[in-house]
């Protein structure tokens, strides 16, 4: 994987964007060509439309992340990836239409953007075909060798098996004499020079997985193998890396106090992160004022009782603040006390459940992000009477308020909304990799795909 500001990347899907970059570049030329010579009008230098290539590039691109293109799913499906592609490119091009109309200028843009629509659906999706069955070939893949023959080992055979993993495991080996779970796996006994047998298999990578590493770590032979250039990885740090989380059942407190993360130069990163938010709030406030008085009259219209509520939930440092949302449940919702929400949950009202569903209720939280008790991005804020129950139930939950909370967030995006103790582990996971992980550059990946969340309803309840 290639990490771009502590965040990991995919080799092939950092591939993959690097081609369509250039063949959206190659498809805005194409389509300049095109209207230049139906005009009779001369081509004249590359170099003076360049920007404009690059301009159509970089906002398409920004709408294919935006969607999903980039998605595990859509690595596996081409018809799902065709699917978000008609999307990404055609929401790419409303906005350039939207900026040519604010911004007018002499080029060819609102005359070519059709054109360079219809090269990009072709070139993009021809790419797909062609580049998607190299990139899920072993060549595009780093070469693992699994010390370790037990449940840990067997945990990574089902993250390699999945099409979209960007590793391929070419054996495993057994340090210890219990019987193994992967049955294929070497003996370390059998095997004579480690260093030597993981450079005949050409590994690129060797993760300890071991079951005990108490007295059981073979530091020799990782020493070695090291010093080959070859990378040594722990089990919990490869999975954070290959899953996008931290995983519960196997880190410990040492493991979070000397991995990477939870870096301490964050000073300009939350400096940025707050200037962010006031704009984008007060941006978001005024443009969205219409529509939340809109919706804020159905609700009166649909129940009774107040169009917006306000609602204790645990924010930064675990200090409590109030949160305001338009009302999507019935005013007598809780009478018996603070309840998980639950799938087609009979407390929510008629109009409640469309909002729900688009997030228009989340709307108002524009106002609290603005007074700084929230942030755009960050772990979802939850009520101090699950919070309490929840710091019982899962180790390290109060980690998750070390970072502000937010709108949309790292586990929003990545697992559908959970209304269990179940479901709030799973998200902690993606919280606490958030909180470990966090930079701008990760914000900007959440806040785009957001869009995805809120498109296809994904995790909405």
């Amino acid at each position: 994987m290639i990490r771009l500001f502590k965040h990991y990347i995919p080799h092939a899907v950092a591939l993959l964007w690097l081609a369509d970059m250039f063949l959206l570049l190659g498809a805005n030329e194409l389509s300049w060509r095109l209207r230049a010579g139906q005009i009779g009008m001369a081509l004249g230098s590359l170099v003076d439309r360049i920007g404009l290539h690059a301009g159509f590039a970089v906002v398409i691109s920004l709408s294919m992340v935006a969607v999903g293109v980039y998605g595990a799913e859509a690595l596996r499906s081409m018809r799902f990836a065709a699917a978000r592609l008609l999307v990404a490119i055609s929401l790419g091009v409303i906005a350039l239409s939207f900026v040519d109309f604010l911004f007018a200028a002499q080029n060819f843009w609102r005359s070519t953007l059709a054109y360079s629509m219809a090269f990009a659906i072709v070139l993009l999706t021809a790419n797909r075909l062609v580049l998607g069955g190299f990139l899920g070939t072993s060549a595009f893949r780093r070469r693992v060798l699994v010390l370790g023959a037990g449940d840990r080992a067997q945990r990574l055979r089902d993250l390699a098996e999945r099409p979209e993993s960007g590793f391929v495991i070419v054996g495993y080996v057994a340090m210890s004499d219990g019987a193994p779970v992967v049955e294929e796996a070497i003996s370390r006994g059998a095997i004579h020079n480690l260093t030597r047998f993981v450079d005949n298999l050409g590994v690129t990578e060797v993760v300890l997985a071991l079951e005990e590493r108490r007295n059981a770590l073979p530091l020799k032979d990782l020493l070695r193998i090291k010093t080959t250039g070859v990378h040594v990885n722990e089990f919990s740090s490869f999975l954070e890396r290959e899953t996008g989380r931290v995983d519960l059942d196997t880190v410990n407190p040492s493991w979070l106090i000397f991995s990477d993360g939870f870096s301490s130069g964050r000073m300009i990163s939350s400096v940025a992160k707050r200037l962010f938010d006031i704009v984008a709030s007060a941006v978001a406030l005024c443009v969205t004022a219409p529509i939340i008085l809109l919706f804020a009259l159905l609700v009166k219209i649909d129940s009774r009782g107040p169009a917006f509520y306000r609602q204790q939930r645990v924010g930064l440092f675990g200090e409590n603040f109030d949160v305001i949302k338009l009302r999507s449940m019935r005013t007598d919702a809780e009478v018996a006390g603070a309840q998980w929400a639950s799938k087609d949950d009979p407390r929510v009202t008629r109009v409640g459940r469309f909002i729900r569903k688009v997030r228009i209720d989340e709307l108002p939280q524009a106002w609290t992000v603005l007074k700084g008790e929230m942030s755009f991005v960050g772990p979802r804020p939850e009520r101090p009477q699950f919070v309490a129950e929840l710091e019982d139930a899962l180790r390290y939950y109060a980690e998750r308020h070390m970072v502000k909370p937010g709108i949309t967030g790292w586990a929003q995006i990545n697992y559908p909304y959970g209304a269990s103790i179940e479901d709030s582990r799973h998200k902690l996971e993606y919280d606490l990799y958030y909180a470990k992980n966090y930079t701008p550059f990760l914000d900007l990946l959440i806040i785009l795909q957001t869009l995805r969340v809120v498109l296809w309803s994904e995790g909405a309840r």
